[in-house]
């Protein structure tokens, strides 16, 4: 698992550290997603989760008919199992929980969680040919499992619930076997309104409109972005996010799928253009806060809280949608959609998201019920009222209760494309050799040389 994986898979364990933060205090630290988008530490070791199972007394039917409220137990029996290996713990395990509930008091299946952030445990138990049933991990092990994998077309699915995109992620060789389940969008920008009106800025609505609003901010003596991206072994990911979002924009989502099928190689013209276009913003001061020394040198956290800081230090910082939680805790006071909010980045073609995925390694009738009900209207719903950061399913679009993540649920379910982060996507040492080409380049490295560099991890990792 590369380390911007393993970074994003934290994700969501910030956000949840955020959320706790906000009622007695503030936040912490980094990596590409705190411990959430992670500092920099070694990850947890296994711990065993308790087993979940239908409360005492609660008799729940146990034939191929739907069950209470719409759950398709698939011919599963009270009392059946179901192994799961996943990365989260805390509130976010009991997120998980609270989801799943539903579909525990309908079918009588007996959860049996593991939690570990090492991803060599569920490599050591496929390999020993006792993988769970069931595991929650990230793209690159759709295609590491891809042969022990089952077709989530066998599985009973709800593929209507899911854009094509969605679909065409999770296909390896034409067999769909990942299920997105909780995803993030990174091709935005966070921006205070109460700021840009007494400025008398505007949201820009297309690529140039940026540009022109970047160089007005530069005139009018404010700087535009916080662009830090420190972020331990990680350093870097927040840079690459940006390399891929312009690239949405000038190219659009073929070329960026062309980067990882490996057709279009990463030191590619239009990758280079895509560096020099970021790298004018990350390393003058002028643009962003501390110019290169700052980008370099300032934890991703931080530069999030810049442009919401009294007197802002900045007017604009590009980050995932985990920011709106980063921000609530260090700020308690601001108000969403009035202090912070966000815009897509304009005329990019796509978003680019991070995600978790749900894999099977068996098609037992528990495991179908589990991915039907995941799949189904219930389950998105479900998925939404919890708020357990965003669903693919597309039924799950009018059930948040977090303005934001209301707002963040409909940019994605507008969007054109959808596509993985390259980090996420290509194997091996890509991801570390991204993190490493931008941070050189930033400080001053041979350009051409890091593109290079990356394109040789590149195809390496995908055999061309």
């Amino acid at each position: 698992m590369n380390r911007k994986s393993m970074v994003w898979s934290l994700t969501s364990l910030f956000t949840l550290v955020a959320i706790l933060l906000s009622a007695c205090g503030s936040a912490a630290t980094a990596t590409q997603a705190p411990a959430t988008q992670a500092p920099a530490t070694q990850p947890p070791a296994a711990t065993e989760a308790p087993a979940t199972q239908a409360p005492a007394g609660t008799e729940a039917p146990a034939t191929q008919a739907p069950a209470t409220g719409g759950i398709d137990c698939m011919g599963a029996q009270q009392g059946d199992e179901i192994s799961m290996l996943y990365q989260w713990s805390g509130t976010e395990e009991d997120n998980l929980n609270k989801i799943l509930a539903p579909l525990v008091e309908a079918c009588g299946i007996v959860l049996k969680p593991e939690s570990s952030r090492d991803q060599a445990l569920l490599d050591t138990r496929v390999k020993a040919g006792t993988p769970p049933d069931i595991a929650f991990y990230n793209i690159a092990q759709l295609v590491q499992y891809q042969d022990k994998l089952k077709d989530m077309n066998d599985l009973g699915i709800n593929a209507d619930n899911y854009l094509d995109s969605w679909k065409q992620i999770g296909t390896v060789n034409g067999k769909w076997v990942g299920l997105p389940v909780k995803t993030d969008t990174k091709t935005i920008i966070w921006y205070s309104p109460a700021n840009f009106q007494s400025a008398g800025y505007e949201v820009p609505k297309t690529w140039d409109d940026l540009n022109a609003l970047v160089e007005k901010m530069v005139a009018d003596g404010k700087v535009p972005w916080s662009m830090g991206f420190e972020s331990g072994d990680a350093t870097g990911w927040t840079g690459t996010d940006w390399i891929q979002d312009i690239l949405l924009v000038t190219k659009g989502p073929d070329y960026v799928n062309g980067i990882m099928d490996g057709s279009i190689p990463y030191n590619d013209a239009a990758v280079k253009e895509a560096y020099q276009t970021y790298g004018k913003w990350a390393t003058d001061p002028k643009y962003t806060v501390g110019g290169a020394q700052g980008t370099v040198s300032t934890a991703f956290l931080d530069a999030i809280y810049k442009p919401f800081a009294d007197p802002p230090e900045a007017m604009m910082v590009k980050q995932s949608g985990f920011a709106a939680g980063a921000i609530a805790a260090q700020f308690p006071d601001l108000k969403y959609g009035t202090d912070y909010a966000f815009f897509m980045m304009p005329g990019a073609q796509g978003i680019q998201i991070g995600a978790d995925w749900m894999m099977a390694f068996s098609d037992k009738p528990a495991v179908k019920a589990l991915v039907a009900y995941l799949s189904s209207d219930a389950g998105g719903k479900k998925w939404a009222e919890v708020g357990f950061d965003l669903t693919p399913n597309k039924a799950g679009t009018d059930s948040y209760t977090d303005p934001a993540a209301k707002d963040k649920a409909k940019l994605l379910g507008d969007a054109a494309a959808v596509l993985a982060d390259l980090g996420d996507k290509i194997p091996g040492g890509f991801g570390s050799a991204e993190f490493k080409a931008i941070s050189d380049y930033i400080n001053g490295g041979d350009l051409d040389k890091d593109l290079s560099d990356v394109a040789a991890a590149q195809a390496q990792a995908l055999g061309k």
